[in-house]
């Protein structure tokens, strides 16, 4: 779990219909210990690797989109090869701030 100011990020090795489960109990749990509310409108569900069609069933039973498997978060990206051009933008940005 990554966890930066209103954002959480769950990671898991090996995506299971428990583990979705176990989710959805924690965020229902601090719904409750916290009087907040989950937004559901605005979060999503992904999955490196995982077949669409199991990412499509989580997706119905936490009540949440979709989302690509290659996206950026903090300016970092996620999803992506290691050596691919995903990180192309981040190396450039570094050696400008090093130069």
């Amino acid at each position: 779990m990554l966890q930066y100011v209103d954002d959480i990020l769950f990671f898991f090795s090996k995506p299971t219909l428990k583990s979705v489960f176990n989710i959805k109990v924690i965020l229902n749990c601090f719904e409750l210990a916290s009087s907040l509310k989950v937004n559901f409108l605005k979060s999503r569900i992904g999955g490196v690797r995982v077949d669409q069609t199991q990412i499509l069933h989580f997706a119905s039973i936490l009540n949440c989109d979709v989302m690509k498997t290659h996206f950026i978060y903090l300016g970092l990206p996620v999803g992506g090869a290691i050596r691919g051009v995903l990180w192309d933008g981040v190396v450039e940005r570094i050696k400008i701030r090093l130069g």
